[in-house]
């Protein structure tokens, strides 16, 4: 069976990150994107982070400009824009696709197991999120309109 433990991907500096280093964490995994109507959610996702990383939380995001080229930046102008705007803490790994010939093995294995309406494969916009439990499993996926907010009791209930 696969989990998030067979995924390597690579972080905003250019590091590979072994996501095996993860299992026993709830993670919420994000495509995020700096120039999107959603892009303030970085604010609910940092505070997510902060109130549950003492108890095993991390929220991992992936910046993508496949959707409306919402993420022009390299990786020190998007780390930048994070920070500076919405004091993020959170890991922020490389740009990545997540869809199509180019998607990343770890975005096509999330929207495998989670699937969203209709049962569409697809990521939509900016800002879908999946959370992933202390195993390394897909638990469920959250649209882009689903606030961290929102997303907050789930979290609490694998934690």
């Amino acid at each position: 069976m696969t989990t998030i433990a067979d995924f390597t991907v690579t972080t905003n500096r250019g590091e590979p990150l072994d996501l095996s280093e993860k299992l026993g964490k709830v993670l919420l995994v994000v495509n995020t994107a700096s120039k999107c109507g959603f892009t303030p959610q970085y604010d609910g996702l940092e505070k997510l982070f902060e109130g549950y990383k003492d108890r095993g939380f991390e929220v991992l995001g992936f910046p993508c400009n496949q959707f409306g080229g919402q993420e022009p930046g390299d990786a020190d102008e998007i780390a930048e824009f994070c920070k500076l705007n919405f004091g993020v803490t959170f890991p922020l790994m490389a740009k990545v696709d997540v869809n199509g010939a180019n998607a990343s093995p770890l975005f096509d294995w999330m929207k495998a197991e989670a699937p969203g309406l209709m049962g569409s494969k697809g990521i939509k916009w900016n800002f879908t999120k999946f959370l992933i439990d202390r195993q390394g499993n897909v638990v469920k996926r959250y649209a882009p309109q689903d606030t961290p907010e929102r997303i907050a009791k789930d979290v609490e209930a694998l934690l």
